[in-house]
Formats: structure tokens, C-alpha cells, sequence
């Protein structure tokens, strides 16, 4: 009996282990993952629902009205000096909490989920996503011009890091737990189930494979639950009677504004970047204090909110105008100016937030000017204007976020309408195709493009980056390792490599200088002599590639 009880006890364990081994390395597979998914995504939901929540009660708060759905309108009633002084007061906050949690003052947002999924096994900043939330939630409820798309997909992913981190799951496994916890967070926050699941995949994943898409559709449902048990199930939007395209003659009129709605985004995203640009050029010429640079741009935004309030927080209210018509062509063609304006300065004053609302509001004052034009050239031929207002809207949110699947699904679930799907089909293929050849494919991959991360090219570009070369090389103790002499002589001829490179700067030196192998050096100081320890020989660089290549297909097609 000991015996017996000692085999069972050893195959009960043997067991367990193989158990949790196949959840860790293949989870996303399994149907008990799902359950781990679905955990996820409620806990991912909540938060996004506790985080609309908040800022819904800090803005009334602040801005003393207790629907924030017209705050645009009850702002237009209060003093101008509180008005202008609201923003600078979240603005020096935002800076103080960035200056003190951030290494660099810099809020962190959907581009850096991006970027854990691709190079970091799916795991993203923990102490500096807390504080990027809390700036965020304080920049959307002080005047801040940006969405909270943005905050809450970071904090999603943070849940999603936290868990992998518990269960000690690899990068496949990883990535999959962050696509559900991103694709839970946006369909409780925009009550978008489909859309949801779908910006997991496209824009966070950039892949749909099968493996993955049952986890993400459990944990998407359920933050849509979350989200209507309690707000109901009802659309952010609501549209004024019907909208019917004119298909055989308006349709040409759908591509063009497509391609002027692809420039717009553009606009609107070389105008984030270059704001972001000048922002930095005058702190560092001037020496400003990291938390003086929010401040500063809630002063201007402050002075833009006298006399445009609908610049402040999501802009919900003046998208909802715009799709019901109520806005008149100059109004539309201004407002949307002042909030590119709006948004820019927000964004390069490092305040937090996202470009997702920003862009539909943009985008739905684009489509509504367009619309104004083309009804009052082409009465007879043409559909009522606000159609133009909706196409408009998911051709400029698409163009920026790169997503023009989830995009136009979102503007569908946003709005109830599903009968105009050819008419926001065509803006947005027409958009995206535009701003793709003109940006580095989205809004997100540029910003990571501009601290040198490059993803927007794909895995056969980035990979490179993941391998550092002192993990490759061959040591001077190493079977078949180069002999000491000529590495040497090679160091003397200036044809070598740092420790802490990678093989992104070791395989064009290959390239160009035809050797089979260069010599490995680490330096202690500038000046100092290089010191020799080991070789990466080009043969093995490229056996690292292939596999990563080799991983990563699989996955994306399992």
C-alpha cells in the first residue's frame, strides 16, 4: 500500500505538471484557457467601466454639471477665467505625476501595448502605466482634448501583464491575454462586442489566428456585458431618422471623400507629431521642468475653450450634433480645425489620453462638411448630408488607427446603423489606403517609428531588434569558436561589434564587409580599449532569424 500510494501520488503530480505546462506554453488551444479568458476580460471590462465612471465624476466635479454629456453646452455658461484656468490647474497635476512616476514624462498609451505584444511576450510598464492612467484620468476630466480609448486599453494590458506574470505563461500565451484583456476593455467602454474582439486582433495582435479568436470573443462578451448592465443596451450615437444611399450615383461621391478624409487624418497626425516635436524644442532650449510643459498646454487649451468649449474632454456632444445635422458647413469646417488644434497641443504637452475619439469627432465634422458641399452641388442625386457625417467619421478613425475592419464595425455598433455599410465601406478602404502610403500605416506604428521601434514593417524587421548580440556570439571557450588573432587584427582594422548590439546592426555589417564572423567587444568607458569576448559568426545570426521568422508563422497561423 505505501508503494501504491507512492506511484499514484508521483503520476498525480507528473500530471499537474504536464497540465500546467500546456496551459503556459498552450493555452489559447485549450478549452479550459477560456475560462482564464473570460476571467480576464471581466476584469478588464470593470476597469474600463470604473475608469469611464470616474471621469464622468471628476468632470462634474470640477466643471460643476451633473450631465457631462453637455458639458460643451454648460461650459459656454461659466466664467472664462474658470474655463482657463481648469486645464492649467490638471495640467501642472498631469506634470508632477509624470515627472515623479515616468523616467521620461511621457504618457503611455495604446502604442506601447503595441509594442509589448511584439517584443516583450505581451507585457507592458507597470508603475508607469499606474501613473499614465491617472494622468489621463485627470487630463479628460480638466479640459484635456483627447479620448479614453487610449487609458484603457493600457490599463487592460496591465491586468493582462499581471496575469501572465502569476501564471508564468510564454510569449504565445502572453500575447493572447493581452488581446483578450484589449479586446474586453473597448467593448465595455464603447459597448462594441465585435469591434472589440476585432481591435485585438488587428490592431494589438496584427494577426487572426484561429487559436486566438474563441479567448478574445469570450472576453470581449464580456465586457459588453459589463458595459450594458449598466448603461443598457443602448448606442453612444443616436442618428435622426433614416439614411439611404443614392447607390448607382452617390457612390463616386463616398470614394472622393474617402481620399479627403485619408488627407485629413494624415493632417491631423503629421499635426500630433510635429506639435509633439516643438514642444520638445522648446523645453529643452528653455530648461523647462518636465511638469511645467503639461501646464503650459492646458493654458492653451484654456484660452482655445473660451471661445470653443467643445474642445474639452471626448467631445461626445459636438460628434452627436454633427451626425444629426445641427451644425452648419462653416461650423463644422471650423470646429474641426480648433479641435486638431486642440488635440495637438494636448498630445505635446504629454497631458495623456487617446486619439480615438478625437478622430471620430474630426472625422464626423469632416464627412458633415463634405456632406454639405456634395447635397447642396447635387440635390436630387444625393442622400440626406448626415450620412456623410457617419462615412466620414470611421474614414478618419480608421485612417489613424490603421484598423479599418474594427473601425467600421465600431462606427456601426456606435451608431445602431447597419444600413449604410457601402457607403462607410468605401470611405474607409478609400482612407486608409491613402494614409497607409503617407504615414508608417497608423497613427501608433508612427509614434513607435519615432523612437526608433519598427514594427510597422512586420515581424521580418522587428525580430532582428529581440536578439542582442552577446546572446548569439560564440565565447573564446566555445567549440568552434574564431581564433584570437585574427579577431583581433579585425578590432584594429575597426570592424567589429558592441556586447549590447543587435543583430538589426549585425547583418548589414555582414553584408558589407563578406567576413563569416566579427569579433564581440565590451568597452568601460569611451575611451577605453575594446576588449575582446567572442565572435558572432554569420551563420549562426541567421539560424536565430530563421527561427524567430519560423515561431512567429506558426503562431500567427495556428
Amino acid at each position: 500500500m505505501p508503494q501504491q500510494i507512492a506511484d499514484q501520488w508521483r503520476e498525480t503530480r507528473a500530471l499537474c505538471s504536464r497540465g500546467w505546462d500546456t496551459l503556459r506554453h498552450k493555452g489559447p488551444g485549450q478549452v479550459t484557457f477560456w475560462v482564464i479568458a473570460l476571467l480576464v476580460g471581466a476584469a478588464a471590462g470593470f476597469a474600463a467601466l470604473l475608469f469611464r465612471i470616474a471621469i464622468q465624476r471628476l468632470q462634474a466635479f470640477v466643471y460643476g454639471t451633473e450631465d457631462v454629456n453637455l458639458l460643451h453646452t454648460f461650459a459656454e455658461s461659466l466664467p472664462w477665467i474658470y474655463v482657463l484656468l481648469i486645464p492649467v490647474a490638471g495640467g501642472a497635476t498631469v506634470g508632477l505625476i509624470l515627472q515623479k512616476f515616468t523616467p521620461d514624462g511621457r504618457v503611455r498609451s495604446v502604442s506601447d501595448v503595441i509594442e509589448g505584444a511584439a517584443l516583450n511576450d505581451g507585457r507592458v510598464e507597470k508603475k508607469a502605466g499606474i501613473a499614465s492612467a491617472l494622468c489621463s484620468w485627470i487630463t479628460l476630466s480638466t479640459g484635456g482634448s483627447t479620448g479614453r480609448e487610449g487609458p484603457v486599453v493600457h490599463i487592460a494590458a496591465m491586468i493582462a501583464s499581471s496575469v501572465s506574470n502569476l501564471l508564468r505563461v510564454d510569449g504565445i500565451t502572453g500575447r493572447d491575454l493581452l488581446g483578450c484583456a484589449v479586446a474586453a476593455a473597448v467593448s465595455a467602454s464603447f459597448n462594441a462586442p465585435i469591434a472589440g474582439a476585432l481591435f485585438g486582433l488587428e490592431v494589438i495582435l496584427r494577426h487572426f489566428a484561429l487559436h486566438a479568436f474563441a479567448p478574445i470573443v469570450v472576453a470581449s462578451a464580456a465586457g459588453t456585458v459589463i458595459n450594458r448592465i449598466y448603461f443598457g443596451d443602448v448606442t453612444e450615437f443616436v442618428l435622426p431618422g433614416t439614411t439611404t444611399v443614392q447607390f448607382y450615383l452617390e457612390l463616386p461621391a463616398f470614394f472622393i471623400m474617402g481620399l479627403v478624409c485619408g488627407l485629413v487624418a494624415v493632417l491631423m497626425m503629421k499635426a500630433l507629431f510635429w506639435s509633439d516635436g516643438v514642444g520638445t524644442t522648446i523645453q529643452n532650449r528653455l530648461g523647462l521642468p518636465h511638469w511645467l510643459r503639461p501646464a503650459v498646454a492646458g493654458l492653451l487649451l484654456g484660452a482655445i475653450a473660451i471661445a470653443f468649449p467643445h474642445i474639452i474632454g471626448v467631445g461626445y456632444e459636438t460628434t452627436s450634433r454633427a451626425l444629426s445635422g445641427q451644425l452648419t458647413l462653416s461650423q463644422a469646417f471650423v470646429f474641426a480645425a480648433v479641435k486638431v488644434a486642440a488635440v495637438s497641443i494636448t498630445m505635446a504637452g504629454r497631458m495623456g489620453g487617446g486619439v480615438f475619439s478625437p478622430s471620430l469627432m474630426v472625422g464626423a465634422l469632416t464627412g458633415l462638411t463634405f456632406g454639405h458641399i456634395a447635397t447642396g452641388l447635387f440635390p436630387e442625386q444625393s442622400s440626406v448630408f448626415t450620412l456623410y457625417a457617419l462615412a466620414g467619421m470611421g474614414a478618419v478613425a480608421a485612417a489613424v488607427l490603421g484598423a479599418p475592419i474594427s473601425t467600421t464595425l465600431i462606427v456601426f455598433e456606435l451608431t445602431g446603423d447597419w444600413q449604410t455599410g457601402l457607403a462607410v465601406m468605401v470611405s474607409v478602404s478609400m482612407s486608409t489606403a491613402v494614409a497607409s502610403r503617407l504615414v508608417d500605416r497608423s497613427f501608433f506604428l508612427s509614434q513607435l517609428e519615432r523612437r526608433n521601434v519598427h514594427l510597422a514593417a512586420g515581424p521580418q524587421a522587428y525580430l532582428l531588434a529581440m536578439f542582442r548580440v552577446q546572446g548569439v556570439m560564440r565565447k573564446p571557450t566555445d567549440e568552434g569558436a574564431a581564433d584570437d588573432e585574427a579577431c583581433l587584427r579585425m578590432i584594429e582594422q575597426g570592424l567589429f561589434l558592441n556586447a549590447q548590439a543587435t543583430l538589426e546592426a549585425a547583418l548589414p555589417l555582414f553584408d558589407k564587409s563578406g567576413v563569416a564572423y566579427l569579433p564581440v567587444v565590451t568597452r568601460s568607458g569611451p575611451d577605453d580599449a575594446p576588449v575582446l569576448q567572442g565572435a558572432l559568426f554569420h551563420v549562426d545570426a541567421l539560424k536565430a532569424y530563421n527561427r524567430a521568422l519560423a515561431a512567429t508563422a506558426e503562431e500567427e497561423h495556428s
